[in-house]
């Protein structure tokens, strides 16, 4: 008997039938939904993106606080002097100087070396080596050591050019000849193998002798 509220099916017509497990095709999403979605994963990637660049950027800014904290917080505001180290360019000089290296040894700690300068980077062998520090002295004066086996190296020419004899003076049995600068200044020079030994600056004679007498034959 037929079920009249089925369709009648003819003979040798099949009735599709859903496939096993198959579910129903999901229902598309509203505007409302699609723009709430999109939202939440743009605000999902932003989030992701900048906890991103600042766990990458904390290393750097961190080496940057060290290199320009650090620094300013050892140098006294009341004191604008700013020291270097002098070992790496005398170490330079002596390796090819072609005479035995003179350098200060010894002095007192508030004898503070605020420069230097050598040429013996860019020389080769055989070309003349100078090497000249500056000191800021107890005394807050400036003194320079100078030496050089070429006398016409500005850190000398500058300083003895135009300057007139004042004698000698006899330094831990050493005799250094004594000049006065076109700048008034005392300018005290001696030969020493080859290489001529300068030391001047505006510091006095007290400490210009002390600065000369500290002189020794470099070593490592």
């Amino acid at each position: 008997m037929t079920d009249p509220g089925r369709p009648a099916q003819h003979p040798g017509e099949q009735v599709p039938t859903r496939p096993s497990g198959a579910t129903a095709a999901a229902e598309p999403a509203t505007p409302e939904q699609a723009v709430q979605a999109t939202s939440a994963s743009i605000k999902r990637m932003q989030r992701f993106t900048a906890a991103n660049m600042v766990r990458s950027l904390l290393p750097l800014i961190l080496i940057c606080l060290v290199l320009v904290v650090f620094p300013t917080l050892r140098q006294n505001a009341s004191d604008p002097v700013r020291e270097v180290d002098p070992t790496s360019s005398e170490r330079a000089a002596a390796e090819l100087a072609g005479y035995p290296l003179q350098v200060p040894r010894g002095l007192p700690d508030a004898w503070r070396p605020t420069s230097v300068r050598t040429n013996a980077g860019s020389a080769s062998t055989g070309d003349p080596v100078t090497l000249q520090i500056g000191w800021f002295t107890p005394e807050e004066e400036y003194a320079s050591y100078v030496v050089s086996d070429d006398p016409r190296d500005p850190a000398l020419d500058d300083v003895l050019a135009g300057a007139t004899d004042a004698g000698t003076a006899e330094i831990d049995g050493e005799t250094w000849q004594r000049r006065t600068t076109e700048r008034g200044e005392t300018a005290l020079t001696r030969d020493d193998e080859g290489a001529t030994l300068l030391v001047t600056g505006s510091a006095g004679d007290a400490e210009l002798t002390t600065l000369a007498g500290s002189l020794e034959p470099y070593a490592p």
